[in-house]
This record gives C-alpha cells, sequence and structure tokens, in this order.
C-alpha cells in the first residue's frame, strides 16, 4: 500500500470537487477500492500502486478537461473516469471555430464579428498582424484570447501584455506609490480580459512566475522576447522609435498582435503616432497581416455603433472642410 498526493494545479476547487463535493463523491464511488480524501489544492489517495498508477491517468484528464473548456458535467466526468478519451465525448462544451478559448465557469470565448474572425485566420498565417478598429470592436479582447489559446496549447511558453503608459509621459516616476500601482491603471483592460479566460488562481500563479507579463511599453527596451506571445495594446499613442524598439524586440518562435485606434491618438501635438509608420512600411512585409475592424465589430452598448457613425461623419467633414 502506498499514498501518493496529487495537486490540482490551474484548477478552481469548486470546479473540481462540485458544490458540497459531489463530484468528489463521485470519484470515490467510481474508485471503491482506493482510500481517497481531498482538500484544497491537494487530493491524496492510498490503495495498491498500480491502482493508483491508473488512478491518476483518469485524473489528469479531468484536470486537463477542466483547465481547457473551464467546467465539466457530471456526465463527462464519469467518462473521464470510466477511461473514455477526451476526444470521444459526445456532450463536449461548445467548440467550433469561432471558438477561441474556454473561460472559467463555462465562459466561451467566440468570434463574434467577420473581422473578429479574420482575425484568428490572419493570426494563424502570421508571425505579426496589425488589428486596427475604434473602442468596443474587440480587437484586445480577440488579440488576448488568442494569446490565452496558445499559451493552454503550449504554442508559446509566456504571453506579454504591453501598453504605452502615454497619460504619465512614460516616465511614471511623478505618480506616488510603488511601480505595481503606477501602472495598474494604464493595463487595467488586459486584465479585465484575462480575468474572463483564466481562473484566478492560475492567473496569479502565472503571474508569480512570469508566465504572464503585463508592462508599460517602456520597460521593454534592451530584451528579446523569446517563445512569447506579445501584444502590444494602444499602439496608436507609441511614436516611431517606441514601436520600432518594440518590432525589433520579438525573438525566435514568438507572436505578435499589435491592435490601435488611429482616431484616438493621445501623444503630445508636436509627437506623430508611429502606427502609421509602421502601417504603411510594413503592409508588404512577408509574414505580417493586417486587419481593419469597424462598426458593424463593435460589441458593447448598441448606442457605440452610431456614436463611432457620428464621430466618422463630422472627422470626414473637417477633413473635407480643411481642403
Amino acid at each position: 500500500m502506498i499514498e501518493v498526493t496529487i495537486p490540482l494545479d490551474g484548477v478552481r476547487h469548486i470546479d473540481f470537487y462540485g458544490v458540497h463535493n459531489a463530484r468528489l463523491g463521485i470519484i470515490k464511488k467510481t474508485f471503491p477500492y482506493l482510500n481517497i480524501s481531498g482538500r484544497g489544492s491537494e487530493l491524496k489517495v492510498r490503495g495498491n500502486e498500480k491502482d493508483i498508477e491508473e488512478f491518476r491517468s483518469r485524473i489528469e484528464s479531468v484536470l486537463n478537461h477542466l483547465e481547457h473548456y473551464g467546467n465539466i458535467s457530471d456526465a463527462n466526468l464519469q467518462s473521464l473516469l470510466f477511461g473514455v478519451k477526451p476526444g470521444e465525448l459526445t456532450d463536449i462544451t461548445e467548440h467550433g471555430d469561432d471558438v477561441i478559448v474556454h473561460g472559467p465557469n463555462g465562459l466561451v470565448v467566440k468570434a463574434r464579428t467577420p473581422n473578429q474572425k479574420k482575425m484568428i485566420q490572419v493570426a494563424e498565417e502570421n508571425d505579426i498582424m496589425f488589428a486596427i478598429g475604434p473602442a468596443g470592436t474587440g480587437k484586445t479582447y480577440t488579440a488576448v484570447a488568442l494569446a490565452v489559446r496558445a499559451l493552454k496549447d503550449k504554442i508559446v511558453k509566456r504571453i506579454i501584455l504591453t501598453r504605452p503608459a502615454v497619460e504619465a509621459g512614460e516616465n511614471l516616476g511623478f505618480l506616488p506609490g510603488d511601480l505595481k500601482e503606477k501602472i495598474d491603471p494604464y493595463l487595467r483592460p488586459l486584465y479585465d480580459a484575462l480575468d474572463d479566460m483564466i481562473p484566478i488562481e492560475k492567473l496569479n500563479l502565472y503571474m508569480q512566475n512570469r508566465v504572464i507579463e503585463i508592462a508599460p511599453l517602456a520597460f521593454m527596451r534592451g530584451r528579446t522576447l523569446d517563445h512569447a506571445f506579445i501584444i502590444l495594446d494602444e499602439a496608436q499613442n507609441a511614436t516611431d522609435a517606441q514601436l520600432k524598439m518594440f518590432l525589433t524586440r520579438i525573438g525566435p518562435s514568438a507572436k505578435c498582435i499589435i491592435t490601435g485606434d488611429l482616431t484616438q491618438i493621445d501623444l503630445p501635438r508636436n509627437q506623430s503616432s508611429g502606427l502609421f509608420t509602421s502601417l504603411r512600411i510594413l503592409k508588404d512585409v512577408d509574414g505580417i497581416g493586417t486587419v481593419f475592424l469597424n462598426e458593424n465589430d463593435v460589441v458593447r452598448h448598441r448606442l457605440v455603433k452610431q456614436i463611432i457613425k457620428a464621430y466618422d461623419r463630422e472627422r470626414s467633414r473637417l477633413e473635407n472642410t480643411d481642403e
């Protein structure tokens, strides 16, 4: 007789144990010849060595399912415990070409508009992609989902998310508080997207181990970002020098998405956006793709689409007046 401990890393305990330990009860009934106890992040098993090895294999299938899909039905739990292969499950969580990643609590993150679907295709065909469009079109959210999928599928080893902290002059030195307190407000949208896609316990672990890193653009200088999925968000607020610096940081086996909104540039009047330059000079480079999103891709409040149209009309009117 031996006793082993199986860590429940990467999944929410409530998803594994079930409400009032109902799923733990299913596990115990399926393996009555083993002494099984679970608490917190550990599952302890006592029994014959051969039986325990079989049990460990089945539990790993359950954990992999939970990590990938964010939840599991009792029927699928029982199927995996009885040795059914993951690909043979019949009532699997929603899937399809539009599904990018499964988040906690059964949340399905999918491409909902034609241009979001195009982002998936272009990202698969190119190592670098520009996703350009107004606020609310889902460009950042889709980019983060693609990065999380690549990490889950072990295509990359880490995710690096960055933004220009232009509101603080990219300096941040004059702001009160420690570094994290200073940069968090500028990077909050990236945290919000990750919260939807990765269980909080695992997300915290990823952040602690620097598997996922979120930092201002200025912090990318001097680094080589290899085996990573890198997202530069709000790239319209990066200068020519900053964008060149960023693009030349990309190392071997890396993927990169640059998102931006050319109508919301917050740089000082004497500085031009490097995003315009990058789009112009890199448009014919093999391995670099571009997707333009518009008001038809807006997935926020129904009025946002009308607001974007109104501002576009006003901008066109002013440009015609200047001519």
